[in-house]
């Protein structure tokens, strides 16, 4: 059975004690579980033509130590035990899909996200301004998201908002139903968990960060994540106070880009926290679920409550959630049609 979501009452407790919590949390990013049924279908989804590699890096696989046992993991997240997983060769986005890349897709196929169906998603408080934010509906749970309808990936901040000036951003506000779609129109598939850390190391063993040790390797930032007191004040030292361009910092070792920070990325498994043991190969997650697994962190996590952007950090979310911070890359196998 999945791990449950933290309770309303642990999330209202002190930063260090949801750091320590014993149950999963959703983190900076809100739940979709209790949405009703969608206003309407989502369009069919053809093929892309063209060539499928474009983005992509091609990756040897192998054997590599997945997860961590770091002392100021969040307890409950299954991060340990350390174990040791094999990998066959697979493909994996150099970045997260960009607003340019969706637009191609919807234009191409006509397809309606999670969030234009049901009319609303979740933006970050304070974009928004005073008005709207007085007014919205938010969760208890995460109080800095608002309900805001008619937010969705071309507006994010809702009616009126546009990503005119952020086509090289990563998309938002998409559902896991709308990361496998993408995916099945670009001839891809979302990378399993597995695949998702080690691409993400870099080649780096057992390193805390995709880059190594060191959060500020000589006072520079290496990624898109809060600074200053969250969610009062973002003194916004690393640049962005949102999104970033997905090239944005330095890659890692295997040549990908924003793999901690800047928004979520939805894996293909579903959610557990009882993980096989070492000498697996290919580990795919349980055959079914209630919560799938996200990676990498976003622009709204801080040490005082969310370190989730270490390499082997991890949570889940419901595969109805969308968000202004949750995103994807695509896998494909080394060789597949």
């Amino acid at each position: 059975m999945p791990t449950p979501r933290r309770s309303a009452a642990n999330a209202s407790s002190s930063p260090s004690e949801n750091r320590r919590t014993t149950m999963s949390s959703s983190c900076c990013a809100p739940s979709g579980k209790d949405r009703p049924a969608p206003l309407a279908s989502a369009a069919p989804v053809g093929r892309r033509t063209g060539p499928m590699e474009e983005g992509l890096v091609l990756l040897d696989g192998g054997t590599f130590q997945m997860g961590s046992e770091d002392v100021d993991a969040n307890r409950g997240d299954g991060e340990g035990p350390v174990r040791q997983v094999t990998l066959a060769p697979f493909w994996i986005s150099r970045h997260a899909v960009t607003n340019s890349e969706f637009a191609t897709f919807v234009s191409d196929t006509g397809y309606r996200t999670g969030a234009e169906r049901y009319g609303w998603s979740y933006v970050f408080a304070s974009f928004l301004p005073s008005h709207l934010r007085r007014g919205a509906q938010r969760p208890e749970a995460v109080p800095w998201w608002c309900r805001v309808d008619g937010a969705v990936w071309n507006a994010p901040e809702g009616p009126g908002s546009d990503v005119d000036d952020r086509m090289d951003h990563p998309v938002v506000h998409v559902d896991h139903d709308d990361a496998l779609a993408y995916c099945s129109w670009a001839g891809l598939r979302l990378p399993t968990e597995a695949e998702w850390e080690y691409a993400a190391r870099g080649g780096l063993e057992r390193a805390r960060y995709a880059w190594g040790d060191e959060l500020t390797p000589e006072g520079r930032h290496r990624c898109n994540i809060w600074q200053g007191k969250f969610p009062a004040s973002n003194t916004v030292e690393d640049g962005y106070r949102a999104t970033a361009p997905v090239d944005t910092f330095e890659p890692n070792g295997f040549g990908l880009y924003c793999v901690a920070g800047n928004v979520w990325e939805w894996c293909a498994d579903w959610w557990t926290t009882e993980h096989a043991p070492s000498g697996t190969h290919n580990p795919q997650g349980p055959m079914q679920g209630e919560l799938r697994v996200m990676r990498g962190g976003s622009y709204l996590c801080h040490e005082s409550y969310c370190n989730r952007y270490r390499v082997a950090a991890r949570t889940n979310n419901d595969p109805s959630s969308c968000s202004g911070n949750i995103g994807f890359r695509c896998a494909k196998d080394e060789r597949s049609e």
